[in-house]
Order: C-alpha cells, then sequence, then structure tokens
C-alpha cells in the first residue's frame, strides 16, 4: 500500500473516530417522561440544561394530565420521527406512557394486553436506526392503592372514585396468600368496593405484569439495554408482593447480569436514567459516598416502600450509571435520616465542612419529615441557608419518598458532574436546580401547602386530592402569592450576586400534592459590573 493511501486511510479512519466522539459527547436523549409532572418531566429536562446535554421531550400537550390520559400512539410517532431525523445518543423511556398513557392511566383500565404491547414497537426500532444507541427503559408494577379522588367535576366518573378506592386499598394490602383468618375480612371489602370494581382493577394489575414480564424478554433479546421495573408505593406486605416474586425469577432466567432491576420507586426512574445517560456521554461512572446521619440510617423503612433505605439507594447508585465506594469520591450524599438527634445533627453539619474543605463535593437528602416532622427538615435547611452551606450543595432533595428524593439528588449531581467533564457544565442551570429543589421540596411542603389546605378546610373542601376548577384556580393564586415571599430571600442565600428574572409558580395537577415551579434566573447587573470594574 502507497504512503499516500496510507495517509489518506488515516484521516479517514481519524475522522470518522472524532465524528463518533462528537456523536457521543452531548448527543441528545430522547426522552418519553412518565406523565406531565414536574419531578417527571420538567425536571429531567433541567437536568439536560446542567449537563449541556439536550434532553428532547414529546409535547406536553400529548402527556395529557392527571386523570386525562397521554397519547401513546401520536408520542410513538414523535419517537420515530425524532430518532430518524435529528440522530440521538440515547433513548430513556416510560413504557406507562408508551402503552398506557401515563401513570395514573395506568392504574386503571384501559387498553388490553396485546394493545399496549403492540404500542411499544417503536422502541424496537430504535436500535435498527442506531445499533450504537443506548436504549433505556422503566415500567412500574401498579401501586396498592388506586388514585384516590373524590366523585366531583371531571371525576366523578373516574374509575374506582372515592369511596371505592379505599375499600380496594384495604384489599390490596392484604398479605398473598390470604390467610384464613382474613377470608371474611377481605369478602367485605369486595362488597363494599363493588365484585365488578375489584375484579377491574385485578385484571389491570394482571395486564400490567404481562406486560413488565414481555419487557424483561425484550431486554434479554437485547431490544432495550438497561430496563427497571419500579414499585409504585407499596410496603412490604400486598398484592404486589407475588408480582414482584415472578418477575426476579423471570429476570434471573432471562435477562443478563446488570441489565434489568426490579426496585421501589416510580417517579424518579426517569431522571436517574437520564443522569446515567449523560455519564455514559461523558465516559464517567460515578464513585458515591452514601453517608447516613446516624449509625442505623440504612435500616430505616420507608412506610412506602418494600425495602430499607440502604437497599433503595444502593440500587439508585447502580441504576445512576455509579458505584458505592468508601473513599475517594466523585459524589458524596449526605442522608438525614428521621429521628437525627441535635448531636448528630452537628457531626453531620461538620462532616459536609471537612469534606468541603478537601475540595469534596456534598449533597444532601433529607428524609427527617418520613417520622413528620416537616418542621426539623426546614430547621435544619435554614441552618444550612445562614451557615453558606447550603449555597455549596452540588444536589439537594427531600419530603418525597426514599426512592423519590435519593433519585432526585443522584441525578442533579451526575448531570453536573457529567457536565464538567464535557466541558458543557451551565452553572446557573445548576443553580437553577437547587433552588427549585429548596423553595419546592421546603418551603412549599412545609410551610405553604399546609396553609393552602387550612384555607380549604376553613371552607368545607377536606378532600384536597382533586380541586374543582374555580377552586384549584384560586388556590394556585394564594400558593403563588405565598411562595413568593420565600423565594428572594433563598435566592440571595445561594446566590447573592444573582436575582429574579421571573418565576412562575402553579398547582399542576388541580390539587395540592405539588406544585411547578418555572423559575429563571439571571446576575445582577450592578454585582456584575462592580465585580468587573477595577477597585479604586
Amino acid at each position: 500500500m502507497s504512503l499516500k493511501r496510507r495517509a489518506l486511510l488515516a484521516t479517514l479512519a481519524l475522522s470518522l473516530l472524532c465524528g463518533a466522539v462528537a456523536r457521543a459527547a452531548g448527543a441528545p436523549v430522547l426522552f418519553v417522561p412518565l406523565d406531565d409532572r414536574p419531578v417527571t418531566r420538567q425536571l429531567p429536562a433541567m437536568l439536560g440544561a446542567i449537563s449541556g446535554v439536550p434532553v428532547l421531550e414529546p409535547r406536553r400537550a400529548l402527556l395529557g394530565n392527571y386523570l386525562r390520559a397521554g397519547d401513546p400512539a401520536a408520542i410513538g410517532r414523535w419517537l420515530d420521527r425524532r430518532s430518524a431525523e435529528r440522530g440521538f445518543g440515547s433513548a430513556v423511556i416510560s413504557t406507562d406512557m408508551l402503552a398506557y398513557g401515563g401513570l395514573v392511566a395506568s392504574r386503571i383500565p384501559g387498553p388490553d394486553y396485546a394493545t399496549a404491547f403492540f404500542r411499544l414497537q417503536p422502541i424496537a426500532r430504535l436500535h435498527r436506526r442506531d445499533p450504537q444507541a443506548w436504549v433505556a427503559a422503566f415500567a412500574t408494577v401498579v401501586r396498592l392503592a388506586p388514585t384516590g379522588v373524590p366523585p366531583i367535576g371531571a371525576a366523578t366518573h373516574f374509575f374506582a372514585a372515592y369511596p371505592a378506592w379505599k375499600y380496594i386499598q384495604r384489599y390490596a394490602n392484604l398479605p398473598d396468600p390470604l390467610p384464613a383468618r382474613d377470608e371474611a375480612y377481605a369478602e367485605r371489602l369486595r362488597r363494599l368496593a363493588g365484585p365488578a370494581t375489584l375484579d377491574a382493577y385485578l385484571a389491570v394489575r394482571a395486564r400490567n405484569l404481562a406486560l413488565d414480564r414481555s419487557l424483561l424478554l425484550a431486554t434479554g433479546a437485547g431490544t432495550i439495554d438497561r430496563l427497571v421495573i419500579g414499585q409504585d408505593d407499596a410496603g412490604r406486605v400486598g398484592l404486589h408482593v407475588p408480582e414482584i416474586a415472578q418477575l426476579r425469577a423471570m429476570e434471573r432466567l432471562d435477562v443478563p447480569p446488570r441489565r434489568s432491576s426490579i426496585e421501589p420507586g416510580a417517579d424518579e426512574l426517569g431522571m436517574v436514567l437520564v443522569a446515567h445517560a449523560m455519564a455514559r456521554d461523558a465516559g464517567w461512572r460515578p464513585r458515591i459516598v452514601v453517608r447516613y446521619s446516624t449509625p442505623s440510617g440504612a435500616l430505616v423503612q420507608d412506610p412506602l416502600e418494600f425495602e430499607p433505605i440502604g437497599s433503595t439507594i444502593a440500587s439508585l447508585v447502580r441504576l445512576v450509571g455509579g458505584r458505592e465506594v468508601r473513599r475517594r469520591a466523585d459524589i458524596v450524599l449526605d442522608v438525614r435520616v428521621p429521628w437525627t438527634t441535635a448531636r448528630e445533627d452537628d457531626r453531620l453539619v461538620a462532616s459536609m465542612r471537612r469534606s468541603l474543605a478537601r475540595d469534596g463535593r456534598i449533597s444532601l437528602v433529607d428524609l427527617t419529615f418520613l417520622d413528620g416532622n416537616d418542621d426539623a427538615e426546614l430547621a435544619f435547611m435554614q441552618r444550612l441557608l445562614r451557615d453558606g452551606l447550603a449555597a455549596r450543595l452540588d444536589a439537594y432533595a427531600s419530603w418525597n419518598t426514599d426512592a423519590n428524593s435519593v433519585g432526585t439528588a443522584l441525578a442533579e449531581a451526575v448531570a453536573a458532574g457529567a457536565g464538567r467533564r464535557l466541558g458543557s457544565y451551565d452553572r446557573r442551570a445548576h443553580l437553577t436546580f437547587t433552588f427549585d429543589r429548596i423553595l419546592d421540596d421546603v418551603y412549599f411542603h412545609a410551610l405553604v401547602r399546609p396553609e393552602l389546605e387550612r384555607t380549604l378546610a376553613a371552607e368545607g373542601i377536606l378532600d384536597h386530592t382533586y380541586l374543582l376548577r374555580a377552586i384549584a384556580a384560586r388556590t394556585q393564586r394564594l400558593a403563588s402569592a405565598a411562595l413568593w415571599q420565600y423565594a428572594p430571600g433563598l435566592l440571595a442565600a445561594l446566590a447573592p450576586r444573582d436575582h429574579i428574572a421571573a418565576l412562575r409558580i402553579t398547582l399542576p395537577w388541580d390539587r395540592t400534592f405539588e406544585t411547578e415551579i418555572d423559575p429563571a434566573i439571571a446576575p445582577d447587573i450592578v454585582s456584575t459590573r462592580s465585580a468587573r470594574s477595577p477597585r479604586r
């Protein structure tokens, strides 16, 4: 072979290699959310802003809203079109959205198994378009309680509206197999719920279990590179226990190691897998140290999960693409658990300071609200704000289940780390995410939400899971006004040279359970000028 020809081939190979690297570094993530709530739709997109890796989602209108299901057919077309036209590095897909129309839709009668199965075919086409892409999917095992809503307005005819959902929940929480001592109670619950309604609920569980089994087979066949099946809100006893046992037995037989997992959680799964995709782009496997605020912290049991939090957190570390280590960490995750004493809090704060002094990066998950003490969570965050530690957090989450809170914090920390390694990290996007989490998880849930619910209760509205439109609009205005008053002081503590350029606060599902915060944070012009001007 001539020298000139060798040089030409070498140049061609180098250009192909550079193209592959450019494609991998920061290539878009196609993302199909679980539904349109902030935790499932907004936060994954915000991770993309932090890391500089675009996260592309279907239009919000296609995702439905609360009791209104999304549009699986239109989302399938979107996935086909995006993957064919624009190229992608990874895809992270909620099978509950693609098959049923979202999390709430997955809990009610709707498409049969065959229809749901064929709606998932766009996933199978992804590898045909790009064999090198990483395809991840997440599904759920149905939680024990149907979606609970009062029979008012548009919810009047919703499946198993109050009081039926209450009796179904009690039935579903009975042991399976059913002990003889519970047979009469189970039969009474069946009559109260309505036999046809209970049978429809059990049929939904059977349909979803069959679809989850098909996802394990698809993962074993290589159609899906990483699958996680999350158990939505359920403890140690109930109808889900034999379902999980079936899935785990099938997983052991049909899926290669480390390609799938079955673990507690639902809302955080999309975020965690999106962060995993970003770490893959950066060629990074994060080393994560987990520290608990009490010696027995890992043994704490979240009542809405079927494993101790230590097991849940270990699963999430793996799911985010990391590994748990004891030293030389990329990410230090401090977990403040219920019943942490004042002395243990002091030790936790001192430990955080030592990590920062060593140039470490600290992330915090505060689970103390699990013991019903929102005041402790608020007081600890106010301490961190006063001491300047909150401003140096790489990630923060609180208030929700163990899996949801830990998954949120890990995803934020990994997105930031991936962005730094890719050279596309955005400090202000990172600040915005942390600001959003503290304002929501602490100030909304500890201060504003109780105030809203007291106001509604004084008007005789005791069920806050679904509000009539006019009441929801009025409650949203109250929520926005109340939460706004805490926002400027919070930002001043986190980033004194920035200001709030815009802040939109809504109740996206016409209930008090969550708020959606859309902040725009910008540099303070006066501070920027004085920082740049020479000293006199």
